[in-house]
């Protein structure tokens, strides 16, 4: 038993380190950016040692992919909390658009998830990151719209590319002061025009509210 206890309170130390060192660096790049933070200026912020630090963490890129990893999740999780299965498919996409939108509203996240994270992961290890998380709610979501018959059929993963991009365009307008609810009633329309004809009527179509949509 007490064995089982101390096994216990090392892993817990051992996590809660690493979620240390997570926030510190965190907090770091979104202040200073990748390039400017130091991996002592990290040490030092999370209260932690070098060693530890290298314990988790191959090195600064190692621990930047994990941070953007995480916002990542995170966002994935507020678009997957906002869309209950409840949801038809039309309102589900629309949903799931504001939710995303909100999410990245986040102070640093479209930095790290739209600039940063490209900039120094590269294109294909942010891609692999996206299709774990935010990309693969979207793809789920069309998927089901096309199964059934809400959307037309149109190559699943193409549908996702092109709406994936233009969210992510979106977000990075909203956060240097375009209108969120421009952009919020251009995705409804853009969705829309995705719809079967005749499926769930405009009048019958709830507005889309939530913090970014009034």
């Amino acid at each position: 038993m007490q064995q089982d206890s101390t096994r216990r309170s090392n892993r817990e130390r051992t996590e809660a380190t690493r979620g240390d060192l997570l926030a510190a660096a965190k907090k770091l790049f979104v202040e200073k950016g990748y390039g400017d933070t130091s991996t002592p200026e990290i040490v030092a912020s999370a209260g932690v040692t070098r060693g530890a630090l290298y314990h988790h963490f191959a090195d600064k890129r190692a621990l930047f992919h994990a941070v953007v990893e995480e916002e990542a999740a995170a966002v994935a999780e507020e678009i997957e909390m906002a869309t209950p299965d409840t949801l038809g498919p039309r309102d589900a996409l629309l949903t799931g658009g504001l939710a995303f939108f909100n999410a990245m509203a986040v102070s640093g996240r479209t930095r790290l998830l739209l600039l940063d994270g490209p900039a120094i992961l590269g294109r294909e290890t942010m891609d692999g990151i996206d299709s774990r998380h935010g990309t693969r709610t979207l793809r789920e979501g069309i998927a089901m719209a096309v199964r059934s018959g809400a959307m037309k059929k149109l190559p699943v993963a193409a549908v996702t590319a092109l709406l994936s991009a233009a969210f992510d365009r979106a977000a990075l307008a909203i956060e240097t002061g375009a209108s969120a609810r421009d952009y919020l009633k251009s995705l409804e329309a853009l969705i829309d025009g995705l719809m079967t004809e005749g499926h769930d009527p405009a009048e019958n179509r709830p507005r889309i509210r939530g913090p970014l949509g009034g």
